[in-house]
């Protein structure tokens, strides 16, 4: 439905219908639940986009002293923040923008806690249950050697004095029948301390918007779990289920070169700085009219981004008529996880950031330059 000859190259676009689409769901499953759900904003911080976000979801989780700023002043609300570690420089301003803060480690909480508490701050602690289906050890927590959270061995009997919640976090992009199976995980590992709680976040990874996700069996894991502790408050902060397929990066066809038999289209984007996560997790990202799949006897492209980088490539696609430079490409579900992570690595402009609004309008939100590179740098 989007036109996008109305759209600048390269830019990330927000379908505002598929953003409120999003957020209805997670309200109705917060409703049904009787739970909270908190926007993640280390997968989703497109700050233009909150005062919507803010008519269907609880709030807002940080995990820096710049995010829980961001949540205080664009979303209006005070954050629930997780950090593997605390600044002392930066603590006496963080308290300020901070409703929870949960610690990682009884170093940092002992460190903190008489502030925290003087300032009216819920204080949690990060649990490691040991159990997790993640399967690229990058994004999981529970590996051995892992910094994040305390295993059950390092608490005892009861809660150290102060602690009002736990916080686990080892979901990615997972159903509700994994969270299932975490929770009994957590219960069989802390479930004697959680009797002692007054909240339980539960993190993200909740993939609750996927067009596979079954919420209704969310909701039902969430009541069984309010029914075995009812003094527990039950929080989700998902990142990617607020951005999930609501809107795309376009880009263009600079050049097309033959390199060793192998058609080669570079575009005015790079997978590296513009969209890291491709390569980090890795993933193949969906290109709009595109065969995501090379087909025999099409048309078949591998497409690398601008920057120097070797490995700024990702993938080989088809199309059913040949390539032309100046000819658009457009990457699918491209908003979360993105503009929170970009570079400017070899000088290379950021994207353009845009809304096609519900009146079918585009809004150009925000554009870059050598400000923006120069910035970071000194």
């Amino acid at each position: 439905m989007i036109d996008f000859s109305q759209i600048p190259s390269p830019c990330y676009v927000l379908e505002d219908r598929l953003l409120r689409k999003n957020l209805e769901l997670l309200q109705y499953v917060q409703q049904q639940a009787g739970i909270e759900i908190i926007c993640a904003l280390k997968g989703f911080s497109m700050f233009s986009t909150f005062p919507m976000v803010r008519q269907y979801l609880a709030g807002a989780t940080s995990s820096s002293l710049h995010e829980a700023r961001l949540a205080f002043e664009e979303m209006g609300s005070k954050a629930h923040v997780y950090s593997p570690a605390y600044l002392d420089k930066e603590f006496d301003e963080l308290l300020s923008y901070s409703s929870h803060i949960s610690f990682n480690s009884l170093n940092q909480f002992e460190k903190f806690k008489e502030k925290s508490i003087a300032n009216g701050i819920s204080c949690g602690l990060r649990i490691n249950p040991q159990y997790s289906e993640v399967e690229t050890d990058m994004y999981n927590p529970c590996i051995a050697g892992s910094r994040l959270g305390i295993t059950r061995n390092q608490l005892g009997d009861t809660l150290p004095e102060g602690i009002e919640g736990l916080h686990s976090h080892t979901l990615c992009e997972n159903d509700s029948y994994t969270l299932e199976r975490t929770l009994k995980a957590i219960e069989e590992r802390f479930g004697d301390l959680l009797k002692q709680a007054k909240w339980l976040n539960l993190g993200g990874g909740h993939l609750i918007t996927r067009a596979d996700y079954e919420p209704e069996h969310l909701i039902s894991v969430l009541k069984g779990l309010k029914s075995r502790f009812p003094n527990l408050k039950i929080i989700l902060e998902p990142g990617s289920a607020v951005g999930w397929r609501t809107g795309y990066l376009t880009s263009t066809v600079l050049d097309i070169i033959d390199s060793q038999g192998i058609n080669v289209a570079i575009l005015d984007v790079s997978f590296a700085a513009h969209m890291p996560d491709t390569l980090e997790m890795p993933y193949k990202p969906k290109i709009l009219g595109a065969h995501q799949e090379p087909v025999a006897g099409k048309h078949t492209y591998r497409f690398g981004g601008m920057t120097c980088l070797a490995g700024d490539f990702y993938g080989d696609y088809s199309f059913d008529e040949p390539l032309k430079i100046g000819d658009s490409i457009v990457f699918d579900d491209m908003i979360h996880y993105t503009m929170v992570k970009t570079t400017t690595f070899n000088g290379v402009n950021l994207p353009s950031i845009g809304i096609w609004r519900e009146d079918d309008t585009f809004d150009l939100v925000k554009s870059f330059g050598y400000e923006s590179f120069k910035d970071r740098l000194s």
